[in-house]
């Protein structure tokens, strides 16, 4: 049976809670790899038109908060720019026709989450020599309103850690968008 479409927002800014769930028994993300998924996080989203709102990563999970920008917001150069960004060299000489298949790619939520499973499930199973997938079902994406709707998810994603009882304080948890903010003064601007 073929799978139902994501409903995406095409004609403005989109914003979904995305999440993941490991396929993998326990809590298999110590914080080795909590910090090489947050890094695969801020690496595309620094490639894709994406903005992260929030983000929380967990022992056997993720949550993400993201704003999908329109791709005629970028030229042509700033998509060149990022296509040489996703091959890690910065340098890559691309030719006008393939402009609007990563103009297109580079806008897609499905195309982001992705490629931060991919690549983080290649790094997992090399790191633990082992075989097979690391990520359970498709991830799950919810279309979000602004305004409070808006402020309350990002709560709840800032608090997870707190919930599940890992800190006292949600700032305290450096695998979250409250965590980044406190500890490093948002350095970057990632968020």
């Amino acid at each position: 049976m073929a799978r139902i479409p994501r409903m995406l927002v095409k004609s403005e800014h989109g914003i979904y809670h995305v999440m993941s769930r490991s396929a993998l028994d326990g809590f298999v993300l110590g914080d080795v790899e909590k910090d090489y998924l947050f890094s695969l996080i801020k690496k595309y989203s620094g490639i894709y038109f994406v903005e992260v709102l929030g983000y929380s990563i967990m022992g056997n999970h993720f949550h993400m908060l993201v704003k999908m920008k329109l791709d005629d917001e970028y030229t042509n150069e700033e998509v060149k720019e990022r296509i040489g960004l996703s091959y890690g060299d910065g340098v890559r000489i691309v030719m006008d026709g393939q402009v609007p298949y990563y103009r297109d790619k580079f806008s897609n939520l499905s195309e982001f989450v992705r490629d931060i499973k991919q690549r983080f499930a290649r790094y997992y199973n090399k790191k633990h020599e082992r075989r097979g997938y690391f990520w359970g079902d498709r991830f799950k994406s919810v279309i979000v309103e602004s305004g409070d709707t808006l402020i309350n998810l990002l709560a709840y994603i800032d608090l997870n850690a707190l919930r599940a009882g890992l800190v006292k304080r949600p700032e305290d948890y450096r695998w979250s968008s409250i965590g980044y903010h406190a500890q490093t003064n948002n350095r970057d601007g990632f968020l």
